[in-house]
Order: C-alpha cells, then sequence, then structure tokens
C-alpha cells in the first residue's frame, strides 16, 4: 500500500526556558539555562537542590479552580500544550472528522506527586482510608490523553506511550504509524512531566543519575564536558499537531515541516546503563535513516538525547560516528537537555518540537556549559557550544533514549511540498 505523507500543523510548548513555543523558541536560541534552586518543595536537605522548573506557572491562569484540583500537575501541563498547538494548527472542529483525530501521549511517571501525597497523608493519618476520589485518575498515566480527547471531542486512538524518557518520541512515532497507515487524519501528540517533588528527586539522588552542582544550578547541565556529572530534572510539556498532508492542504493549514521516519531499538543490555558501544543507539538511527529513505550525508543536525552522564554521552556520540562516518564531522550536534534539563517522558516532545524550529528558523540550538573539552569525544565533531549557529537545516534528526534500553530516533524534514 502506498504510506501517507504526514505534516506538523501546529506547536505547543511549556518549558523550563518558555512557556509558549515562541518564547521555548526564543530561549532556546539564546542559549539560556532554565536551572535555578527548587521552589517547589523544601530540598534544604536533598543531594541535589536545583531542577529546571516552569517558570511563573499558576494553574488558576489557565483552569477553573475546581477542575485544576483534579488534576496532576503533568495533565495540567498537558493540556496547555495542546490548546496551543490546536489553536497554531487552526484546526476547525466543527469541519473535523472526530473519529479520525486522535491524542497519542507520552508520560515516562505521570501523576508521581499526585501519589506521594496522598501516601504520605495515609502514612501520617490513623490507619482509616481517606483518599481523594480523584487520586487513582490524577495519578495514571493515560489520564492527559483522555481528558485532552474529551475536551477536543477526538474519537480516535487514544493512549498514552510508556517507555521511560523516550515517552514523548514513541508517542509521536505511534501518531505519525497510523497515519501513514491511513488509519487517522490528525493526531494530538508530544508528552508531559511533572516530577520534581520530593519522590522524585530523592529516587534520582538515589540513584546517582542527578548533578549535585549545588553551587552553579545553571551550569550543571554539561552535556558532552569533561566535567559532566549527571542530568538536571526538568519538567514540562510540548505538542506537535501532526497530519495527513492531503487533509492538511486540502484545509489550507500552513505547514511547518515533514515527518519523513522513525525508529526504534533496545539495548538488551542494563536497567539503566547505555550499552558502552552504542550498539542499540546505532541500531535505532540506521532504522529510522531507513524508513525514512535517507542516506546518512543526507542529515544536517541532529539533536541528541545527551543528558550530561558520563557513559550516555559518550555511548550517543560512539554511535553518531559509527553511523554517519565522515559525515559527522559535518553535522551540526546539539543537546537542548543543557538548557531545558531532562524532562523525562516528556523530552522527545520538547527536542521534536525544537527540530521543527530549528528547520523553519534555519538556526542550530546551542549546548550550552561548556568549559573543558573531554579527550572521549572526537574534537572534529561539532557539538555546536555555547552559542547557536545558523544552518539552512533541511533534515534533522532527534534521538531519544529511556532506562529499560528504550531506544527512539524521528527524523523531520524541510517541506517543499
Amino acid at each position: 500500500m502506498q504510506l501517507k505523507r504526514v505534516v506538523v500543523t501546529g506547536i505547543g510548548a511549556l518549558t523550563p526556558i518558555g512557556n509558549t513555543a515562541a518564547e521555548y523558541w526564543q530561549g532556546l536560541s539564546k542559549g539560556v539555562s532554565g536551572a535555578a534552586p527548587i521552589t517547589r518543595f523544601d530540598a534544604e536537605k536533598f543531594k541535589t537542590q536545583f531542577a529546571c522548573e516552569v517558570k511563573n506557572y499558576d494553574p488558576n491562569d489557565h483552569f477553573d479552580r475546581k477542575d485544576a484540583r483534579k488534576m496532576d500537575l503533568f495533565t495540567q501541563f498537558a493540556h496547555i500544550v495542546a490548546d496551543e498547538a490546536v489553536l497554531d494548527a487552526g484546526l476547525d472542529l466543527d469541519k473535523l472528522d472526530s473519529n479520525r483525530a486522535g491524542v497519542i501521549w507520552g508520560a515516562g511517571i505521570g501523576g508521581l506527586k499526585t501519589f506521594q501525597d496522598e501516601v504520605m497523608n495515609f502514612a501520617g493519618g490513623d490507619g482509616t482510608p481517606r483518599y481523594n476520589p480523584f487520586f487513582i485518575p490524577k495519578m495514571i498515566a493515560d489520564i492527559a490523553p483522555g481528558m485532552i480527547s474529551i475536551k477536543y471531542g477526538f474519537r480516535g486512538p487514544n493512549f498514552t506511550t510508556v517507555s521511560a524518557c523516550a515517552s514523548g518520541t514513541n508517542a509521536i512515532i505511534d501518531s505519525y504509524n497510523y497515519i501513514r497507515l491511513g488509519m487517522a487524519d490528525v493526531f494530538i501528540t508530544g508528552g508531559s512531566e511533572a516530577a520534581v517533588c520530593e519522590s522524585g528527586v530523592g529516587g534520582f539522588n538515589a540513584l546517582k543519575a542527578l548533578s549535585e552542582r549545588n553551587d552553579s544550578p545553571e551550569t550543571a547541565s554539561r552535556p558532552f564536558d569533561k566535567d559532566r556529572n549527571g542530568f538536571v530534572l526538568g519538567e514540562g510539556a510540548a505538542s506537535l499537531i501532526l497530519e495527513d498532508y492531503d487533509h492538511a492542504v486540502a484545509r489550507g493549514a500552513k505547514i511547518y515541516a515533514e515527518l519523513i521516519g522513525s525508529g526504534m531499538s533496545a539495548d538488551a543490555y542494563h536497567m539503566t546503563a547505555p550499552h558502552p558501544e552504542g550498539i542499540g543507539a546505532t541500531n535505532v538511527m540506521l532504522n529510522a535513516l531507513k524508513d525514512a529513505n535517507l542516506n546518512p550525508e543526507d542529515v544536517d543536525y541532529i539533536n541528541v538525547h545527551g543528558t550530561s552522564t558520563p557513559l550516555g554521552d559518550v555511548s550517543e556520540s560512539m554511535a553518531i560516528q559509527n553511523v554517519f562516518k565522515e559525515h559527522a564531522y559535518d553535522l551540526n550536534i546539539s543537546s537542548t537537555k543543557s538548557m531545558t534539563g531532562h524532562l523525562l517522558g516528556a523530552a522527545g516532545a520538547i527536542e521534536a518540537a525544537a527540530c521543527v524550529m530549528a528547520i523553519q528558523n534555519g538556526e542550530v540550538p546551542p549546548t550550552i556549559n561548556h568549559f573543558s573539552d573531554d579527550e572521549a569525544f572526537d574534537p572534529k565533531l561539532n557539538f555546536t557550544f555555547n552559542k547557536s549557529q545558523k544552518r539552512d537545516v533541511k533534515v534533522a534528526l532527534s534521538n531519544t533514549f529511556g532506562f529499560g534500553g528504550h531506544n527512539t530516533s524521528i527524523i523531520f524534514r524541510k517541506f517543499e511540498g
């Protein structure tokens, strides 16, 4: 069968460096750090006392007070970016076939703060089970797409993908495949996460995954730097409207970019560590290139997973050289996590948005906080350190990897009709 073309017609973002898609891009372009001391709880006794929080956020600016109390923060974030993306896409809901419109969302954890609060309340009581009636529907990871579909009346495919930090990209891949197989016309897709809470920070501290650079939070996320010492926890969300090309053209939609390929693989190696030789990362990029019918030299920019961990950054850079050979030196590579921190299940969503906007703006966002070269990385690789670079980005690839060895890659191309 002839596969359908899939295009991006809307973007929404709520991130630690910008509360709309336009603000997010401005923060990326300028190399802004979103890291600062934690305000959501008293972190004085924690090994890590900072994170990349969404700034100036008040749920009452977006929701009725009663409705806000029924939603965990990760669902609130999802609603906000979905609304922005739908408005940006100019979807006419009265003319849309709602049976062929769906919502597929990514969340690695879901309502962690809700779970934490309810369990702590019970533990602090007398043993009598007094739980909020909204405890379960606030907590479960699938509630975000469910609530979005209820709001917009979308009756097509609706579910959440959970693959740790690859969740947002898996959601985009599933949406892409449903459209190109002719099973739907439009998807609201993306991911959200809100794990900046005691159990989130404490849990990742126990794993020794987080940077503990409390004396300089804004420079703590240092992908590919010699002194990188862990990732910075982030929160937020991003949404893309993916649409069948013919459907988008028929309604006169503006088109940001075309999604042309995806790849998935597993490391099959370790619970949290990447494969030391980057086998899974190599395979996932090769799979995405094959799906897109591209050669390695067709790619201009890679938004890497690049979390600022000692092992992960090395493994991914090795994989890039395995796949792209000599062309690796002609690529722009950057980790926008140096600015946003690591949004876990939402990482793939905000980084997909970054790729689309890089194509739109002809500019590659930087990897900030580079101070010292690490001999583990080939000095001829262009990590776009510290300052964005102008470039005609025709093809951008985004990598997202997750605990458990989950690997995902997606490829966007400049739209040319």
